[in-house]
């Protein structure tokens, strides 16, 4: 269905393409994205124009499904990252979306390192896509960190608007709790007690701050999905990845730490596991800024 303007989550999205054998697959998932989301589209090419490639993007727009919805083109040479990074800001874009399919070394890719130095630079939300199709999957689960952290509310809000306009039927809040939280070394029964004991406060408490940040979200958004809050105890970043996997999710969202200080040199360990071995379709959500 398509989003109203109070609940749409993004209102522009870039996708940088690439000449690839994913192609036709990336701009029918992409279009299809931006349609459910009533979101504007623009269409980047780092490199060359020709009229080859003019040719072949202007027939794959010819069997996108909402021909209602055409995207704009944009050609610019140069670097992939400060090219990428230049036309968010001069469009405005809210949400950069990469394909995230790589293929040898044949063809220059939007992954590895270009995604992650665009996923800590740019000042936008990034969607990247390992499993674009021309043919419509439905989006059925998605899954949301739920830890403690000042842009979490942004990320679970962003899930649910994105969990609305593509169908979803259950939405997932892992809260990642370290061992660290636990704060008690298992050596014999009465510590396994303790740590249990623990275990199960924290479980509850992170499970209450979960519920409050769900209870202020519009009953629009809440209403028609099943949610669920899993706790799990373990290395953050890497936990909720492999649950992502595990539970075969479709869509991985992860809100992106602020651009500054500790937090910042903290990042790259927090998402990194993600990024280096993505489970599934990721969106890391970063507040407007």
């Amino acid at each position: 269905m398509l989003m109203d303007s109070l609940n749409r989550p993004f209102n522009t999205i870039l996708f940088g393409f690439a000449f690839s054998p994913s192609l036709e697959a990336n701009i029918m998932e992409t279009t299809r994205i931006a349609y459910f989301l009533n979101a504007k589209l623009i269409l980047l090419h780092v490199g060359t124009k020709t009229d080859k490639k003019l040719a072949k993007i202007e027939a794959l727009l010819q069997k996108i499904e909402y021909p209602e919805n055409q995207p704009e083109i944009h050609w610019v040479e140069g670097k992939p990252v400060p090219t990428i990074l230049k036309a968010c800001n001069k469009f405005a874009i809210d949400l950069l979306v990469l394909g995230a399919l790589q293929h040898e070394n044949m063809f220059q890719f939007y992954v590895g390192t270009i995604a992650r130095d665009l996923t800590r630079k740019v000042n936008c939300s990034v969607l990247l896509l390992i499993k674009p199709s021309a043919i419509r999957v439905p989006c059925q689960h998605v899954v949301v960190n739920g830890f403690d952290d000042p842009n979490t509310p942004v990320a679970i809000t962003k899930a649910f608007q994105v969990a609305n306009a593509l169908g979803a039927q259950q939405i997932t809040v892992v809260e990642e709790i370290t061992q660290k939280e636990v704060h008690v070394t298992v050596e014999d029964d009465r510590s396994l007690k303790r740590a249990s004991l623990r275990k199960e406060k924290l479980k509850r408490r992170e499970e209450s701050r979960v519920r409050d940040i769900i209870k202020s979200l519009p009953e629009s958004l809440v209403s028609s999905i099943k949610v669920k809050i899993q706790s799990i105890f373990g290395k953050r970043g890497y936990s909720i990845g492999h649950y992502a996997e595990v539970v075969r999710a479709d869509l991985l969202v992860m809100n992106a730490p602020e651009k500054s200080g500790l937090i910042d040199r903290i990042f790259p360990h927090d998402i990194e596991y993600i990024l280096s071995d993505l489970p599934t379709d990721v969106l890391i959500v970063r507040r407007n800024q």
